[in-house]
Formats: structure tokens, sequence, C-alpha cells
């Protein structure tokens, strides 16, 4: 499952695709990344959009807007396919999601703290029902491949 991913950022940066990156501090780690992919769509890059939900994240167009409509090289926000080919990048996908969370991010499971279970109520979710349960499924790949990127981290340790 992070194998995808690396992979098909791997093989974007192959292809010569630079994005615009923004400034902004940047909230989630790859590890919550992977595993909102994971959980989201399998990192499955082949299914362009779903629903209106686009990319290997489901971003929606509500919220590419709302991260402030970050776009691919040679794109303008304005173009009719900016926000399609934007979510639909794994890096300006990324990239959304940061700003996103910068701008809503908050503890949603009143642990005290903001993290990458937050973020993925967040997304999923969105920032005024975070605090509700996650779809089971949703929420049971996502703490799994935590859960696997705890265990690998502490056994590298």
């Amino acid at each position: 499952m992070y194998y995808k991913l690396t992979v098909l950022l791997t093989l974007g940066m192959g292809m010569g695709i630079v994005l615009v990156h923004s400034e902004s501090p940047k909230p989630i780690t790859e590890t919550c990344l992977l595993c909102m992919c994971e959980a989201l769509s399998g990192c499955n890059a082949t299914a362009v959009c779903v629903n209106g939900a686009c990319g290997i994240f489901r971003i929606t167009w509500d919220q590419w807007v709302d991260a402030g409509r970050l776009t691919v090289p040679g794109d303008t926000p304005l173009s009719d396919s900016a926000f399609t080919n934007c979510a639909n990048d794994p890096h300006c996908g990324a990239d959304t999601l940061q700003n996103y969370m910068v701008k809503y991010g908050q503890d949603c499971n009143d642990d005290q703290q903001e993290d990458c279970y937050d973020y993925g109520a967040i997304h999923y979710m969105g920032p005024f029902n975070c605090k509700a349960d996650m779809p089971y499924n949703y929420e049971n790949i996502f703490k799994r491949c935590l859960r696997r990127a705890q265990r690998e981290q502490q056994s590298t340790d």
C-alpha cells in the first residue's frame, strides 16, 4: 500500500510533472497521506472521479476551492479542468489536503491533539462533522494502515 503511492509519486515526477507548491506548513505526515489514500481509494489512480470525488485522495470540488484552487503547471485555477487535473495528480492532491488541513485542522476526537486521526475524519466527513463516527470500512482500513505503519516504524528504531 505504501509502495503504491510511492510508485505513483515517483512516476508522476518521472513524467516531468512539477507542481505549484504552497509555502504553507504541511500538517499531514507522509504516512497519514498514505493511509488516507489506502482507505479512500486503495491508492488506485485509474479511477479518475467517483461521485464527484477525484484522485487517489477522493478530493471534492469544495475541498479544492477551500484549499486555494491549486493547479498543476501550465494550468490556471479558472480552467474547466483545473480541479480534476489537480485532484488526479498525487502531488497536487496531497498539497490540496495539506492546505485544507491548515485551514480546517482541529481535534475531532477530543484527545487534546490534532493528528492524523483528526485529518482522516476531517477529510472524509468534513470539518463541521468530524466528531461523528467515521464509516466502518473507511475507519477500519485507515486505522489498520496507521497501526501497520507504527509497527514498521518501531521495528526500524
